[in-house]
């Protein structure tokens, strides 16, 4: 068991499977389904036939109980899922992973040596030392954000294919496209899905259990300005970038997520294309108290406003929408199935680590449409990033706890 999840691993992280940001259609890159065709003949390969893949790119695949119906009908359904896309902040195609062992120094990047793995910038990470880490070769992001939570859940799927004698219940496996885009949940209803209670396998160090999450919003400013030949511009010439001082300005310099952590909110200005004739930001909003929010969203219409006042000759359109909420107010009415994730976490040897994920998950979104989903650990760690690495001790745990969970929902509905 322990060998397949790495070999899984380092297979799935090698299909391109970037998502794209601003396209309507699910999913949002065609290559996505290369990595859905594959799982679904895997699925398949273990012998079990429920299993699809949807016409926007979902791996679905329903696992029947072993147990006699009347057992297996007092055992909530269980989903597990993960996504299949890697996020376009970091290159993902030709992922070229590679085993070293930590021996508690740097770790530099085989092809890009400026770039290195340093253990003092991450917090508990001299318990792996002298065991093994799966890296980059520091030209593409790795692919553990989700590839690993992948790997582990088939991986718990391939034990329970080959051990029969191991009863369990109903069970529901989902793989999503285009989570890193924010619409993970937008491809698949709960409906759909029918089960429960979910788990995302989706978090990061060894240990750890998120019950919250960001409330998020994001948002876009266009200014539009007026382009003519510079040699007959007097009186003429509106240029867009004038204001791209005065839009910086909106984001409180304080308040950004390079000096935030824990339950501090953010302010992030993400991408700006600035012309002559238009300037366009492109920003998001985080913060774990919904009211909070809209505070930072108020904060942003009514400097808008203020500059749009100031510069009459701009025209200025402000877009902001609401995204996924906090899904701790969801699962405090659920605490079964997050004290099952955390006894199954510490069953496998591990303590239990409680922290808010400074982030989305497709879990939140399936927590307020009817199914409650913690996230729990794959292991990894810098995710969205060239030095992002897994620890192959933290995948074998993952896989260990998966399967906990099923053997704890069979105990405590049964018995």
């Amino acid at each position: 068991m322990n060998s397949e999840v790495v070999e899984r691993f380092l297979k799935y992280v090698k299909i391109h499977t970037t998502s794209k940001e601003g396209v309507d259609k699910i999913p949002s890159t065609a290559r996505q389904l290369n990595l859905a065709h594959l799982l679904l003949k895997e699925i398949q390969s273990l012998g079990y036939q429920d299993v699809k893949v949807t016409e926007n790119g979902v791996v679905i695949a329903n696992i029947p109980s072993n147990l006699p119906p009347e057992q297996a009908s007092k055992i909530p359904i269980i989903c597990f899922n993960s996504h299949m896309d890697t996020a376009p902040s970091a290159p993902g195609e030709n992922v070229q992973p590679r085993i070293v062992t930590f021996k508690g120094e740097p770790i530099s990047l085989e092809k890009n040596p400026d770039l290195q793995i340093n253990p003092q910038e991450i917090p508990t990470f001299q318990r792996f030392i002298n065991t093994d880490l799966i890296i980059t070769d520091g030209t593409t992001l790795l692919g553990a954000d989700d590839k690993a939570g992948i790997a582990e859940i088939m991986t718990a799927l391939s034990h329970l294919s080959s051990n029969p004698e191991i009863p369990h219940g109903n069970l529901k496996i989902v793989f999503t496209p285009d989570e890193e885009v924010g619409k993970g949940a937008d491809s698949i209803s709960v409906k759909e899905i029918g089960a429960q209670f979910g788990y995302t396998i989706d978090g990061g160090r060894m240990g750890s259990i998120e019950i919250e999450n960001f409330n998020a919003a994001s948002g876009t400013v266009t200014v539009k300005g007026y382009s003519v030949h510079p040699g007959f511009a007097f009186g003429k010439m509106k240029n867009s970038m004038k204001l791209v001082p005065e839009l910086l300005n909106l984001f409180p310099p304080d308040q950004t997520p390079e000096n935030t952590k824990d339950y501090e909110p953010y302010y992030y200005p993400v991408h700006l294309v600035s012309t002559t004739d238009e300037t366009k930001l492109v920003f998001i909003l985080r913060n774990f108290d919904e009211q909070d929010l809209d505070r930072q969203i108020k904060h942003i219409e009514e400097g808008v406003a203020q500059i749009q006042a100031h510069y009459s000759d701009f025209p200025i359109k402000l877009q902001i929408k609401k995204g996924y909420r906090n899904m701790k107010s969801i699962l405090d009415q659920y605490p079964e199935v997050v004290s099952i994730a955390k006894e199954a976490i510490e069953s496998v040897g591990l303590e239990v680590i409680e922290e808010p994920i400074r982030g989305g998950t497709d879990g939140a979104r399936f927590s307020y449409d009817g199914m409650p989903t913690p996230n729990i650990f794959t292991g990894g760690y810098n995710f969205h990033s060239k030095k992002e690495f897994i620890p192959i001790v933290a995948m074998e745990k993952a896989v260990e706890v998966i399967l906990k969970i099923i053997e704890l929902y069979v105990e405590k509905f049964t018995n």
